[in-house]
């Protein structure tokens, strides 16, 4: 149950009512108004701006507006107490009941709690990662890779069947370059010194590739021609890269369900059959690109290429698919890609991209408008760049890597659950700092910590319970005994598991999975603060055996605590914790 939305019907009906009776005009019942939380706990339970909303459709004072729908808005069940605030805003105290109702609606949908059929089954599609098949990830991609899963996740709860996918990009100049670097460490395994060039990839990962190379090949491929060894030896370069890739994200708790290849592109058709759409729509042309910001005409060589009209669909400039020589531009596969998966049947199609590839959005959406004519839209989330820290100290590069700090670096130090968790602790378009000290830290700071912890103590008190006789009270918990709970900080918890429903809504329609894990850290405070009272005064302990009836209305929160805890970790991927 939505209570946001449940109180937004109510002032819909109240509105129509104020239409129907000529004291509101009849447009007041389209307007647009939230129901939110007030940022001050003194403005009330729920607050909303419809009178100020109204106020302009009315042309008259929002406070008057606000003072009709208060006059009809108190009669309501559902609502203890409205007041006008500021301007016009209507802030509320809601009935108990209504949060006893919210209680019971979380306690008997269990683990769906909060779902809602938003997909009603449609195919959606998330591609993340799609690192080159170079070497191991590491931490620049660690955070696409984690906000592409719970993305993925987000809209798997929400209704959606989601697919999973990596784009492998096994053709151009960085395969070449990756296969040179592997058969140089094949020479190596032979005895030969070998030097790798800047544009060469220096990892000591290769080495053991190379070994692999010699162990299958022998001496056979020492002496041949490049062409005679590339094929072979880039076929191996890719699919040990792509295994150590798979093996880095099962580490991080990953698993794709499906690898695309670049190479399968060229080899079907596909890139063909894309132009061909686009062709048969007008919309690409032989045509000279104007020079690019900071070239002059004058060193600028006007080439006549094959241009997309990408600037139709919101692009700054065309965009070339062919080059001069009649080579494929990086644009077109990427093209031919998406159109692809149009032809599968996908029309939520969702990118995570690096922020490195910011200049990418307008000309992939562009493409994807143009391939769909219009009926699909491409939604494209950039990551910024993760800074790490270790002893107050950025944390140094790894020498098996070459140049880069490794995924598996990562995991090793502070564990797959608190590598996800704070990956979400920024939204993807913030830079985020990984503290290594901080993320093993066991404390309010550590927000894995602190929302595990929830979970394992709400896991003991509902233990407790069972071993008291109490375990199952809650299941058949009463209003009156509910009505029981009067604390200040119960109500904050109540409201807390609320408001479950609402951030899953948002955080789906908004592809925003940093909204998930700053909600449990809040959902954890409101438990703990809780739970801290009954520390201090032991008449307000979660169970007092001589007290079943507030024993039983205390009892249903842990539960409902634990539930929503329990589903949000699920969704980013974390283990809730049931010890610890």
């Amino acid at each position: 149950m939505n209570v946001f939305e449940k109180i937004k019907s109510e002032i819909l009906n109240c509105i129509l009512k104020l239409c129907s009776d000529k004291k509101l005009v009849s447009e007041a019942f389209y307007v647009d108004f939230s129901v939110e939380v007030p940022r001050e706990k003194a403005f009330g339970e729920l607050s909303t701006n419809v009178a100020l909303l109204l106020g302009k459709i009315e042309k008259r004072n929002p406070r008057k507006i606000a003072e009709i729908l208060k006059d009809e808005l108190k009669h309501n069940e559902m609502i203890s107490r409205v007041e006008i605030a500021g301007p016009g805003f209507l802030n509320f105290i809601i009935d108990s009941s209504l949060w006893f109702e919210v209680i019971i609606s979380c306690l008997r949908n269990g683990l769906q709690y909060g779902s809602i059929d938003a997909g009603k089954g449609e195919s959606a599609i998330v591609e993340y990662v799609s690192a080159n098949p170079t070497g191991p990830l590491h931490v620049g991609h660690m955070r696409g890779a984690i906000i592409g899963d719970v993305v993925a996740n987000l809209l798997q709860f929400v209704g959606y069947r989601v697919t999973r996918e990596y784009y492998v990009n096994d053709g151009g100049s960085q395969i070449v370059a990756l296969t040179k670097s592997v058969y140089l460490r094949y020479l190596e395994a032979h005895g030969q010194k070998v030097h790798l060039g800047k544009d060469l990839y220096p990892g000591d990962y290769l080495k053991v590739v190379g070994d692999k190379l010699k162990q299958k090949f022998g001496t056979s491929l020492v002496d041949l021609s490049f062409g005679e060894w590339f094929d072979p030896v880039s076929s191996i370069a890719v699919e040990e890269m792509l295994n150590l890739i798979k093996d880095d994200l099962v580490a991080i708790g990953i698993r794709m369900d499906n690898f695309f290849s670049e190479k399968s592109l060229y080899s079907d058709g596909t890139i063909e059959k894309s132009l061909k759409f686009l062709k048969s729509n007008d919309l690409i042309y032989e045509g000279i690109l104007p020079p690019p910001k900071g070239r002059t005409q004058s060193n600028w060589e006007q080439r006549e290429q094959l241009l997309f009209k990408s600037t139709q669909f919101g692009d700054d400039v065309d965009r070339a698919l062919k080059k001069a020589n009649g080579e494929w531009t990086y644009f077109a596969p990427d093209v031919a890609y998406h159109f692809d998966k149009l032809t599968r049947g996908y029309h939520v199609i969702v990118n995570i991209f690096g922020a490195d590839h910011a200049g990418y959005v307008k000309r992939m959406q562009a493409a994807v408008s143009a391939l769909s004519n219009g009926s699909s839209n491409l939604e494209i989330k950039l990551c910024q760049l993760v800074k790490l820290y270790k002893n107050g100290k950025p944390f140094k590069m790894s020498k098996r890597a070459g140049t880069f700090v490794l995924l598996r670096d990562v995991v090793s130090e502070v564990g797959a659950d608190i590598a996800r968790f704070v990956m979400l602790m920024r939204k993807n378009d913030a830079p985020l700092d990984f503290d290594f000290d901080k993320a093993l830290e066991e404390s309010k700071d550590n927000p894995v910590f602190y929302v595990q912890y929830a979970h394992a103590r709400a896991t003991s008190v509902l233990l407790k319970a069972e071993q008291e006789g109490m375990g199952e009270g809650y299941r058949n918990i009463s209003l009156k005994q509910f009505k029981l709970l009067s604390l200040a900080e119960e109500r904050d918890l109540i409201m807390m598991i609320a408001m479950w429903p609402k951030v899953v809504d948002l955080a789906s329609k908004n592809r925003e999975p940093h909204r998930i894990a700053f909600y449990l850290y809040d959902l954890a405070a409101c438990f703990h603060a809780v739970q801290h009272k009954g520390k201090v005064n032991p008449q307000l302990r979660f169970v007092i055996k001589e007290k079943p009836d507030i024993s039983v209305a205390r009892l249903s929160l842990v539960k409902a605590t634990k539930l929503v805890l329990s589903i949000g970790l699920s969704i980013v991927g974390v283990m809730p914790k049931d010890q610890m």
